[in-house]
């Protein structure tokens, strides 16, 4: 195993600080820090960065544990070949590449159901909808689509949290860099070779994001911030790659 590098060490300092922090401060820390819809009153300029060192609520600990042993386990790799500026500016922009991704995924369920409510000549509900979370249709019936108005609800209304968009970038680097390193899930103890296992892993991410779904039956998981930290990861990768980055740029 690999020495744990001195900017992973900083970065896991300050997601543990920062986790302590906001159990202490909560609810105020999530309203301030967590990354908030766009068009969502709590949304904060600062929060596309802030979000990736939050993480879900105690007594939740295996967030913010699986999201640290991933970052010094192949972090510190990456950071040991590329030094510590590239390093920090590779993780810091996966993060913000995840946001991105993530709340345009958000914006366009929300859009979605703005459309529908148009459709259905129930546009003056929104806000009402948005506020309460319930409906107020005189004739609602069976054939109202719940579904997408319960996804234009989550979206405006459910924060993101967690370092798991600029991980998803940190493994996608990882498998450029070391291809053949062989990898293991822990409930599925085969070795499997980085080029086959993260690009599994991520299309895993985009198969639950689009249909909605959970391996394990569960929730609350942003899979489109995994696949916007992994493909921000990806577009680096490939044109540092492709035009041989100056790496002394970095030093």
């Amino acid at each position: 195993m690999m020495r744990m590098t001195e900017t992973v060490k900083q970065l896991l300092i300050i997601n543990i600080l920062f986790y302590i922090g906001s159990a202490m401060t909560a609810p105020m820390s999530y309203e301030l820090f967590s990354l908030y819809f766009p068009l969502n009153d709590k949304f904060e300029w600062w929060q596309p960065i802030t979000h990736m060192f939050m993480h879900a609520q105690m007594p939740n600990l295996m967030h913010i544990f699986f999201n640290m042993f991933g970052l010094v386990m192949f972090g510190s790799a990456l950071e040991h070949f590329w030094g510590w500026k590239k390093f920090l500016f590779f993780y810091i922009s996966c993060g913000i590449g995840a946001a991105l991704v993530h709340s345009g995924m958000n914006y366009y369920e929300f859009h979605k159901g703005v459309v529908y409510l148009e459709s259905i000549g129930y546009s003056d509900q929104l806000k009402f909808i948005l506020e309460t979370g319930s409906i107020n249709f005189k004739s609602a019936s069976e054939d109202v689509d719940m579904e997408i108005l319960k996804g234009m609800f989550q979206a405006y209304h459910i924060p993101a949290v967690g370092a798991s968009g600029a991980l998803y970038g940190i493994l996608v680097a990882f498998a450029f860099m070391f291809p053949n390193a062989e990898l293991m899930l822990l409930f599925i103890p085969v070795p499997i070779k980085a080029k086959y296992f993260v690009p599994g892993l991520v299309a895993i991410d985009l198969y639950m994001g689009i249909t909605g779904s959970s391996l394990f039956g569960g929730g609350g998981i942003a899979h489109f911030a995994h696949v916007g930290g992994a493909l921000f990861g990806f577009l680096m990768m490939w044109y540092w790659k492709k035009s041989q980055f100056d790496k002394n740029r970095w030093d």
